[in-house]
């Protein structure tokens, strides 16, 4: 019951982030105005900004995924006996 109670939670917060959602604006004004102009002449610096915020914005991503997969190989048990019987169940 508590794990489907947290996938519920889990869910709904994601919800309400993607609901709850507004633009902004994330640069300051002198460094708006110089990619814009940059942008209307055709200059490929703009692309540079973009791929290097990319960048910035995949790198924690990586970084987290990167130790749950050494996490996972570290602690993860290799040799588990299961000791079953072999003969058949009473379920009355």
């Amino acid at each position: 019951m508590k794990q489907g109670f947290k996938v519920i939670l889990f869910v709904m917060a994601l919800g309400f982030m993607l609901i709850a959602r507004q633009p902004v604006k994330a640069q300051c004004a002198q460094c708006a105005a110089t990619v814009e102009t940059n942008a209307q002449s055709g200059s490929s610096k703009t692309r540079g900004l973009n791929n290097g915020i990319l960048f910035l914005l995949g790198a924690p991503y990586f970084v987290v995924a990167l130790g749950g997969y050494i996490w996972y190989k570290k602690y993860r048990r290799k040799d588990v006996k299961l000791d079953m019987h072999s003969e058949k169940l009473n379920l009355n």
